[in-house]
């Protein structure tokens, strides 16, 4: 930043009057199941950023050295070992995933900068940033103007800007989450000088098309901000696995969890597809998309399905673009991640597809009294349940939109998708993660919800959730992170939950096999 820049504004969190917290579910000391003790076992069942982060932060932790720690997942059933961690459909295996401390919330903005401190050593082979796993190419984050409104200039106070915006419409925008990142990536600059002068406003289109550099761009403002970047998230999940194997703490079993065990109002273990059944005095269901089928989660989180696309390139084009920073637009949800390995990849951070489905084995209900038998929920379908299975032609036409805007290269555009896959999430309504005890039922513990932004945080997630275990959640979380008082009950319909936090794009409420349907001819 230069002499005549504007003062930095202080951190968002965020720029409108809040609500009052809820209070956390866990306040009440009944439903936990142990107040200061640790439990002699705990089952966490997930295998993502979420269960192994958790597996790690405890085989760690010295309060629980004498608990026996054991994580269970669902295997790839087409490899030859079944001891792959995790499944390869988990939201969490990818080429990529965009590491930044870009939030709008000044909470989630701190955590990711800590997060970063890891992300970045790189001195040892074992370092999480070293072996490739983690490239700081830059991140633009952009938005398009609401309702063909024009761009304010940039005022003395970026947060002013936001609560323009934000007044425009009746929820937060693309630009009002950029705005508001801008501000609060400024201020953390301001503490840290390593940050300084890598954060450039970029005020119209020509200005973003400059720093992509690939002829093309997207949006109509936005800035750069060269400490984020992008970590090769397959490579990164294998290294964490392996963090966890190293500590010699924990047991893993491969095989699919179909049902809690309970008595009672006390959740006891958790039945598996081969019959057998894993008990534990602590369960944490750390399932991702997947935890709906083991919870009534209905009010709370839903799964939806994400479209990503991936072509092949060239070693010119690989030269050519992977020097290119990663590209988001808010707007839209459509993004770009340099390519790696001469491929590269396009998706859409959206609203995303449901599928609304009713399993032989009823989750475990929101309450003991409560019945799940007849409930329908969203739930995941991937290549592994369903090999033919191809993303929307309305997701692949956005693709390829995204990659005429972004990456003009003549050659590109009419290349075919080498490959297509629906990511899913388990979004919440405020896109804020779900780590708490159950309200209604001791001996279970919930961290789920990551709603297609937890990847970043794998280094440090795992010690947050073990305190929010203890009872310590910390206090910028508080509230954030608890289980909501929802105002229906049990069969609440799938569509319930819709993530509004100003950064999805496409159209909500879109049902994966009503799209597919309307794309057989």
């Amino acid at each position: 930043m230069t002499s005549s820049s504007p003062p930095l504004p202080p951190l968002l969190c965020p720029l409108l009057p809040p609500s009052p917290l809820p209070k956390p579910a866990s306040a009440s000391a009944s439903t936990a199941p142990f107040a200061f003790s640790p439990p002699s076992s705990i089952l966490i069942i997930g295998s993502g950023v979420f269960g192994l982060g958790t597996a790690w932060a405890l085989a760690r932790r010295p309060a629980f050295s004498q608990c026996s720690i054991t994580v269970v997942d669902r295997s790839n059933p087409s490899q030859s070992r079944s001891d792959v961690f995790p499944a390869p459909d988990a939201a969490s295996v990818d080429t990529s995933r965009i590491i930044r401390a870009d939030y709008y919330d000044a909470a989630y903005a701190a955590l990711a900068a800590e997060a970063q401190v890891q992300w970045r050593e790189h001195a040892k082979p074992t370092d999480l940033g070293a072996q490739g796993r983690y490239n700081e190419s830059g991140l633009v984050l952009v938005a398009d103007s609401p309702h063909g409104t024009a761009v304010p200039p940039s005022p003395p106070g970026a947060e002013t800007a936001v609560a323009q915006h934000a007044a425009l419409t009746k929820k937060k925008t693309g630009m009002d989450y950029a705005r508001g990142s801008w501000a609060n990536v400024l201020s953390l600059a301001s503490n840290d000088p390593s940050l300084t002068g890598r954060i450039h406003e970029l005020p119209n289109a020509a200005a973003i098309r400059d720093a992509v550099g690939t002829g093309g761009g997207s949006g109509s403002w936005g800035y750069i901000n060269e400490a984020s970047g992008w970590a090769d998230a397959g490579a990164s999940m294998a290294w964490l696995v392996d963090r966890v194997q190293d500590t010699g703490r924990v047991k893993f079993v491969a095989a699919t969890a179909l049902a809690l065990e309970h008595q009672g109002t006390t959740v006891t273990g958790a039945k598996l597809s081969d019959g057998r059944v894993l008990s534990a005095d602590l369960v944490v269901v750390a399932a991702g998309a997947w935890t709906g089928g083991l919870i009534d989660l209905a009010g709370q989180a839903t799964a939806t399905g994400q479209v990503l696309g991936y072509l092949d390139i060239t070693e010119a084009e690989q030269e050519q673009l992977g020097r290119m920073p990663a590209l988001l637009n808010l707007t839209t949800g459509l993004f770009v991640i340099p390519p790696a390995k001469r491929v590269l990849k396009v998706a859409r951070h959206a609203y995303g597809y449901l599928n609304p489905t009713t399993l032989a084995t009823a989750p475990l209900p929101s309450s003991p009294a409560g019945s799940a038998s007849a409930l329908a929920f969203s739930h995941p379908l991937t290549h592994l349940s369903d090999p033919s299975l191809a993303i929307p032609k309305e997701g692949a036409d956005d693709l390829r939109r995204a990659l005429g805007e972004m990456v003009p290269l003549p050659n590109l555009q009419d290349r075919p998708f080498s490959k297509t896959r629906l990511c899913w999430y388990m979004d919440t309504p405020t896109a804020d993660f779900l780590i708490d005890y159950h309200p209604n039922f001791q001996g279970l513990f919930v961290a789920t919800g990551g709603s297609g932004h937890a990847f970043k945080f794998m280094p440090v997630i795992g010690d947050k959730i073990v305190d929010c275990m203890m009872h310590n959640c910390p206090r910028q979380f508080q509230g954030k992170w608890a289980w909501k008082p929802v105002t229906t009950t049990g069969g609440t319909v799938w569509s319930s939950v819709v993530t509004e936090d100003g950064t999805r794009g496409g159209t909500p409420g879109l049902v994966l096999a009503d799209e597919l349907h309307d794309d057989r001819p």
